[in-house]
């Protein structure tokens, strides 16, 4: 009988993990799915806190998958978010910087020969599409951020921001040509903005139903969704014109609360959106790709308060403070929740610090291949297959603001935040002991505040695009 030497009690645990990990490499790459709301606070879920909006579907979602409870956005805005998902590169770093709206088109699009993790998925093999909100590209003067210049092979959806406001709208880009709906709509300006005067057909119906019928269609190949909702964000002009920003096909469940009809409305819009996630997993289910792809949920900033409704019925920054356009964690805090049947352990919860340009690393890891150089992302599978002590850290977050004057903040080794506005002196916040940001400490450790100070300067690359513009007092 041959004798199996016996090996070091370390050097097996070793072996062992180095097994588990060729495993991974082994299987078939994972079909990868990245699902985000637009301005959904941390808070709006009932997994994070949420007591008035039933979500029972995403409950059900983190329930069986894994929690972040430390997952930040790439901006506290639409469209810098995106770009930091999109390349990987962090807001100090990324292409846009900010929402440039009509004003400044080019500002607002990715160029000719970005890194985006839809490209490095497409050129792997994957089949790679956009279904939902863009908002990095536009026809005209933009279109060198068009999704299938930067890596998508199928476009759906609405390319500028702006057209998005409006939940009914009278057309959609199917790639680069208009769709025609149903709905009659009352322009605003002319970037496709407005509300519908004749409501028939919902835009994220028919983006969910859309987001089905492509996983079936490329079920035998590994494919990237990247399904971007456009719930639960206000119809800014309807709010204007009508009062109600937010809109809906229907109020339900809450058709007979004694609400104002914003607050009805914004709450049956994020019950909506939790239909459409727990209907989508469920067809991954029959479709048989449950255990062959990794779902994540997010939203792409904090929450807004734009619709009309009475935001403080629904406490949606939860435990955190701030909404949508603060660098406080409640504009960049949002909801992370991984599923991915038979390789994340459910019900689990991580204090992991990530964010969404570790997106890039995280689906080249999940890919097999290798990470661009200059990005600013870290893998997270580590965490999500249950072996955070091989889990590397980011030392520094970065995130900046254009819109009122020139904000700036980092956030240290996930537990000093500092946030430093018009250049001014830095503001430091022990998340440890004060996760809502009420007590500036920053005279109480004066070296802290000043090296975090530093820091967060030199993290920053200058942009023709996006100058540092001071407001004056």
């Amino acid at each position: 009988m041959t004798r199996i030497p016996r090996l070091p009690l370390l050097l097996l645990s070793l072996l062992i993990i180095g097994e588990a990990d060729r495993l991974l490499a082994a299987e078939p790459r994972p079909n990868i799915v990245w699902i985000m709301a637009d301005d959904l606070g941390y808070g709006e879920l009932g997994c994070y806190g949420q007591k008035v909006i039933a979500t029972p579907a995403i409950d059900a979602m983190a329930k069986d998958g894994l929690r972040f409870t430390r997952f930040y956005a790439g901006a506290t805005v639409c469209a810098p978010s995106r770009s930091v998902l999109m390349t990987g590169q962090h807001h100090g770093h990324t292409r846009v910087r900010g929402n440039a709206g009509d004003q400044n088109p080019q500002a607002q699009a990715l160029r000719d020969g970005e890194v985006t993790v839809a490209k490095l998925l497409q050129e792997a093999g994957y089949r790679t599409a956009l279904v939902g909100k863009w908002g990095l590209g536009d026809v005209g003067e933009a279109e060198t951020g068009l999704p299938r210049k930067q890596g998508f092979d199928e476009f759906f959806g609405y390319l500028n921001q702006k057209h998005a406001h409006n939940h009914f709208p009278d057309f959609l880009w199917r790639n680069e040509t208009g769709e025609s709906l149903p709905n009659v709509v009352t322009r605003v300006g002319n970037t496709g903005a407005g509300y519908a005067t004749e409501a028939k057909v919902f835009a994220d119906d028919l983006f969910a139903e859309e987001a089905r019928k492509w996983v079936s269609e490329n079920r035998e190949r590994p494919f990237f969704l990247y399904w971007s909702m456009v719930i639960p964000h206000a119809n800014n002009e309807r709010t204007r014109a009508l009062g109600n920003g937010a809109q809906v096909p229907d109020f339900a469940p809450y058709t007979n609360k004694d609400w104002p009809d914003p607050d009805k409305g914004h709450a049956a819009m994020i019950s909506r959106l939790d239909g459409m996630v727990g209907q989508f997993l469920e067809h991954l289910k029959q479709e048989g790709l449950a255990e062959k792809t990794l779902v994540i949920f997010t939203s792409d900033n904090g929450p807004h308060k734009e619709s009309g409704h009475d935001a403080t019925r629904f406490s949606p920054s939860g435990s955190v403070r701030g909404y949508k356009r603060d660098l406080t964690d409640g504009g960049i805090r949002v909801p992370g929740i991984a599923w991915w049947p038979g390789h994340i352990a459910g019900g689990g919860t991580t204090d992991h610090v990530a964010y969404f340009g570790d997106f890039l690393a995280t689906a080249c890891d999940l890919a097999n291949i290798d990470v661009p150089a200059d990005r600013d992302s870290i893998s997270f599978v580590p965490t999500l297959i249950g072996n955070p002590d091989k889990q590397a850290e980011h030392d520094l977050l970065y995130w900046e603001f254009h819109e009122r004057g020139f904000q700036q903040a980092g956030l240290y080794h996930g537990r000093w935040k500092g946030i430093v506005a018009n250049n001014g002196p830095l503001a430091l916040y022990d998340l440890e002991t004060d996760p809502r940001e009420e007590h500036d400490v920053a005279s109480k450790y004066p070296d802290l505040a000043a090296r975090l100070k530093n820091r967060i300067a030199k993290e920053r690359t200058e942009s023709e695009d996006w100058p540092v513009r001071v407001m004056k007092k």
